[in-house]
């Protein structure tokens, strides 16, 4: 491949991944069987110039190869707001990486595609920070951070330097975290509780692979999936373990390995509702414009969840409703029924893309509820939104009622 006996595109790819191997002090490289590709998110004139380096030659990819969320939604484009030339950048970028073979899902949450799933111990090349986190923590398959151009340089060549997460010895536990005696004992049974946590997380661990001690045992994907991303958007996570949820702590001494944890800190009840109270940056007085849930993509689980909190209600005049999730979901969802169920109520359903990173909220004065902590925090900063977190439960009351809505919760305790 260096020598370019498959092509300038292959060896333009393999020259990037032998680099990479050299940075991070690999002495070999090693096969993967999967990869789930970042790099077709345009950002500017130069990811297009990448592709079409990349493309030269008729270059494929390896291995079987997902894409991320793109700039469009290539499905629904009646729901772009922004300046239609804008969007014609981000969909020849989508196209370019179809050109290469990868499977066009469009989705941060390739671990919901059946056939894009790894098995625990596969060694996989996947971008996007929540999927990371989720295929080493929830999945147990291995993959480092690969970002944008290296994930799909990886998936070209179908090797990875053998370093870092693809290493059992880099995987175990170095600083356990408990929660202190003064969280609320229903408080971990709440789902906004796990996109905080994230967030505490992610802070208190960067890099560091943290484990979890004490939360309740055999926590949903769904749950899990809220943490990563968190994590992932407050810190450097790419693995943690929950004990009695994660399949690499089965138990605390299986997460941390044969040594003491290098650090041992406690999560105290004021933190978590400071992190609560800062995922919100608008004040809850102002006209409520929009509720975004599905950041990372809603799972079926959770499309389901939706249609029954909402049920025979529908979003108030001039609240906007929308759900994001992938393809894959979305055609589950309409087998069942249930995106249909959903459209007759007003919910307006985004695939392909995310609302926190593209013009996809109609225009307008007021804030946006989220029940992701991810959505929180990216959102201000990438979209200028003013920003109300909340459970799913009270961004779909909220929605309904037409303005923020405070149901109570173990977040109340004084």
């Amino acid at each position: 491949m260096l020598a370019g006996d498959a092509g300038r595109g292959t060896a333009f790819a393999m020259r990037l991944v032998v680099r990479a191997a050299e940075v991070l002090g690999a002495d070999r490289l090693i096969p993967i069987s999967r990869a789930h590709v970042d790099a077709c998110l345009y950002h500017g004139q130069a990811t297009l110039d990448f592709a079409a380096r990349l493309a030269e030659g008729g270059t494929r990819v390896a291995v079987p190869t997902s894409l991320n969320v793109g700039l469009v939604d290539l499905l629904h484009p009646e729901l772009w707001h922004g300046a239609p030339q804008e969007a014609d950048p981000g969909r020849r970028l989508m196209e370019a990486y179809r050109a290469l073979g990868c499977r066009p899902t469009f989705t941060c949450a390739p671990y919901q595609v059946v056939e894009a799933r790894p098995a625990f111990g596969e060694q996989v090349a996947w971008a996007e920070s929540n999927a990371i986190v989720f295929c080493n923590s929830v999945i147990g398959a291995r993959t480092n951070r690969y970002g944008d151009f290296i994930d799909v340089a990886c998936a070209v060549a179908g090797r990875v330097p053998d370093a870092g997460l693809h290493r059992t010895d880099a995987r175990r536990g170095r600083l356990l975290l408990r929660l202190g005696p003064d969280v609320p004992a229903a408080l971990p049974h709440e789902d906004s509780f796990y996109p905080v946590l994230g967030i505490v997380l992610g802070r208190r661990a960067g890099p560091t692979i943290a484990v979890l001690d004490g939360l309740p045992p055999g926590l949903s994907e769904d749950r899990l999936k809220a943490l990563g991303a968190a994590a992932a958007s407050s810190g450097s996570v790419a693995l943690f373990h929950a004990v009695g949820s994660t399949p690499e702590a089965s138990s605390l001494k299986a997460a941390m390995g044969p040594g003491p944890p290098e650090a041992m800190e406690t999560i105290v009840f004021a933190e978590l509702r400071a992190a609560w109270a800062e995922l919100t940056n608008a004040g809850e007085a102002l006209p409520l414009r929009a509720v975004s849930i599905g950041t990372p993509h809603a799972s079926l689980a959770e499309i389901e969840a939706l249609a029954v909190l909402l049920g025979s209600s529908r979003p108030a005049a001039g609240v906007e409703l929308l759900v994001s999730t992938g393809r894959d979901v979305l055609e589950r969802s309409e087998e069942r029924g249930l995106a249909a169920r959903l459209r007759r109520a007003g919910v307006e359903i985004l695939v392909d893309t995310c609302s926190y990173i593209a013009p996809v909220l109609r225009p307008g004065a007021g804030a946006v509820m989220t029940d992701s902590a991810k959505w929180a925090y990216y959102a201000p900063g990438n979209i200028g939104a003013d920003v109300v977190f909340g459970s799913t439960a009270e961004c779909v009351a909220s929605a309904v009622a037409g303005r923020v809505v405070r149901l109570r919760s173990a977040w109340d305790a004084a």
